[in-house]
Formats: structure tokens, sequence, C-alpha cells
């Protein structure tokens, strides 16, 4: 259970950590407190720089309120395009008020309303994880061909 956002850091963290393949990540605007700590960057870095060479899907909910010209997350994903796909959702996905993190198809952390830091970490839940995976999917593809923001374009 996670409460705090020192909570939620430490989970982003572990859960990033634990991912092998793919980290797939649905955000309303790439909360600063959560994708610029430096060991959530770092585990990312690790995991895309690693010997199997996985990507980072993030799907953002309500891009105009990214800082993209200071954000730590953003400027990793300019210097990894290859690696780092980071697509605008599309209505009606937009309205979903949770936000969530899955490695893989197993460890996931969920918070129900993306205001609070309220909210879940499973680390080994592959039924749940494959659940939220699927709708992260439907607005995944409704998001169209990947085309990074005007901001990450330089």
């Amino acid at each position: 259970m996670l409460a705090s956002v020192e909570d939620v850091r430490a989970a982003a963290t572990t859960v990033a950590s634990a991912a092998q393949r793919v980290l797939t990540i649905c955000t309303h605007d790439l909360e600063s407190s959560i994708y610029e700590y430096p060991p959530f960057i770092t585990a990312v870095k690790r995991l895309v720089l690693g010997p199997r060479f996985a990507k980072v899907r993030v799907l953002v909910l309500n891009p105009g309120r990214i800082m993209y010209s200071r954000h730590e997350f953003i400027a990793l994903a300019r210097k990894l395009t290859s690696y780092v796909e980071i697509r605008n959702a599309q209505a009606p996905f937009r309205d979903i008020p949770a936000t969530f993190m899955i490695a893989d198809d197993q460890a996931m952390l969920y918070r129900l309303q993306h205001t609070r830091w309220d909210g879940i970490c499973e680390l080994r839940n592959p039924a749940v994880a494959r659940l939220h995976l699927e709708h992260f999917d439907e607005g995944w593809n409704e998001s169209g061909t990947p085309r990074a923001p005007a901001a990450l374009q330089s």
C-alpha cells in the first residue's frame, strides 16, 4: 500500500528495476516528483541500455502540463529515441483518472486517482498486470503512429 510521494517514488523505482523487456507507463503529466527521481532515471537507463535493449512505452494523458524543456525523463527520451517512445493519448482514453506503471507483465504500480498518492504496488500479479496492459494497449493503439511531441523534436 502506498500513501505518500516517497512511497510512490520507491515503488516506481522498484517496478522499473523489475522490468526485463518492457516498461509501460500511463501518466497524466509525467509527474516530476516521480519521473525525475534520480534512482528511477537510473533504473530506466539500466533497462534500456542493458544487454536485451528493452523498451519503455509512455502514454501521456495530459501533455499540456509537462515542462518539456526541463524534464529529466524527457531529456532521457530525447537521447534514447529508439528505446523510449512517448505518445499523447487521444480521447476518450484521456479521461481516465488512474495512473499506472507495469514492468513486463508482472510487476505494477497503480494509483486510482492521479491527483493523490494513494496506491498499490505488486511485484508478482500477472493477471492484474495483463488486465491493465490490455487497457493501456487500447489507448496506445488509438494514439496513432509514434511521433514525438514537438518539444522532443530537436
